[in-house]
């Protein structure tokens, strides 16, 4: 059977891979307009297990440069943390930077189970996917994360409550309540839905 997500991963790829190396390890290596941006989303997430005194096991699911490990240090969590990410360009950056105790694939299949699977801005930059087509691949993946989660996922994706006159054909912008239901009819009854921090986006977390 065809793999429904292999050309639309290998545009992403492709896309992922310009960037990081064109502005390297940084904020716009992965797409995001500063840090201070992208430590607002591992702020929502890290709500996922708040403040835990015992070893975590996380895998971070299209982890880009590692920047989420350098987030989890400054907050001196101890973590076992396993990161993937499609982009050889991108896990190169990450194995680079990130220190021995944390490991990094491009393949899937490599991963094993962890506490929680968090996904930060994965599911932003469609290109020139249909819609539908998007969608699909955005249910696959968290069923993915689900599968590789013994305690639970979170994701985020850019909100379809932005500005009309704002939005990009390129990225995807996401129904925030269809996947709230979503999660909770597919996944799991203990889901919660962040949308009350200033960016447009939203974030979902997933408990089992």
């Amino acid at each position: 059977m065809a793999d429904p997500d292999r050309a639309l991963l290998g545009d992403v790829e492709r896309y992922y891979s310009k960037r990081v190396t064109e502005f390297g390890a940084t904020a716009k290596g992965v797409d995001w307009n500063s840090p201070e941006s992208q430590a607002l989303r591992f702020e929502q997430i890290a709500k996922l297990w708040g403040d835990k005194p015992h070893t975590l096991s996380i895998i971070d699911y299209g982890c880009g440069y590692g920047a989420l490990v350098d987030f989890l240090r400054s907050r001196g969590a101890p973590i076992q943390y396993q990161g993937f990410d499609i982009s050889t360009a991108m896990i190169a950056q990450a194995a680079s930077r990130a220190g021995p105790d944390c490991t990094f694939t491009t393949r899937a299949d490599a991963l094993t189970p962890a506490d929680f699977v968090v996904a930060s801005g994965i599911f932003n930059v469609k290109l020139a996917h249909e819609l539908d087509a998007w969608a699909g691949h955005v249910r696959r993946t968290l069923a993915s994360m689900k599968g590789l989660s013994k305690r639970g996922f979170a994701f985020n994706a850019l909100t379809s409550y932005a500005d009309e006159e704002k939005q990009r054909k390129d990225l995807y912008y996401a129904d925030p309540g269809y996947w709230f239901d979503h999660c909770k009819r597919a996944h799991s009854p203990r889901v919660t839905l962040l949308h009350d921090y200033p960016l447009y986006e939203f974030t979902i977390l997933v408990r089992f």
